[in-house]
């Protein structure tokens, strides 16, 4: 019998000085047996980076038709197309003819600055691609604060977050490899 997702609840509260936005939203999240506690974490930070009340996640690592999150319209248009990891650049492609806005939240290291270097000209020609990387050290930090029942506070200003979970907290700095143009 193949193995069953782990439920995680999050309780989050968001303070996004940038955007003006205030509020605190419950999420349920299923890790897949193959993710990390990197990579959930890493889904509840652009969850936090990203968030409006449309702003949902997807079956994620279950499905390839999907990004991890996204936020859609009330008519079903894909406003926000939200990708962790470093996807195939056909996948990136296909997702800003799709979305109005694509987002890859790359993360890794060396596998991630290989995966740049490598396809960043032909992602540069994506109008309405933005590309963040966080650092090993931080997504290392962010797992660390990973456990089954989570309350985090999330105060993001000038790009930066500040992260804290209890006693315990972390600054997340994500370099901006491409912004948008649209």
């Amino acid at each position: 019998m193949a193995p069953k997702a782990t439920i995680f609840k999050a309780q989050l509260e968001i303070s996004d000085l940038d955007r003006h936005y205030y509020e605190s939203h419950s999420l349920t999240l299923a890790r897949h047996p193959s993710e990390t506690d990197e990579r959930l974490m890493l889904r509840l930070l652009a969850f936090a980076l990203f968030a409006d009340p449309q702003l949902t996640f997807t079956r994620g690592l279950s499905s390839t038709d999907e990004p991890d999150l996204w936020q859609q319209s009330l008519s079903g248009e894909i406003e926000r197309w939200i990708d962790l990891g470093q996807p195939e650049v056909k996948r990136v492609r296909k997702a800003c003819g799709r979305a109005d806005q694509v987002v890859i939240l790359t993360y890794g290291g060396g596998t991630a600055d290989a995966w740049w270097e490598k396809h960043a000209q032909e992602l540069k020609r994506c109008d309405n691609l933005t590309v963040l990387n966080i650092s090993s050290a931080e997504g290392k930090a962010l797992a660390s604060l990973a456990t089954r029942s989570m309350e985090l506070s999330f105060t993001l200003q000038e790009g930066n977050l500040w992260v804290a979970a209890g006693d315990q907290s972390c600054e997340i700095s994500p370099q901006r490899w491409l912004e948008a143009q649209s």
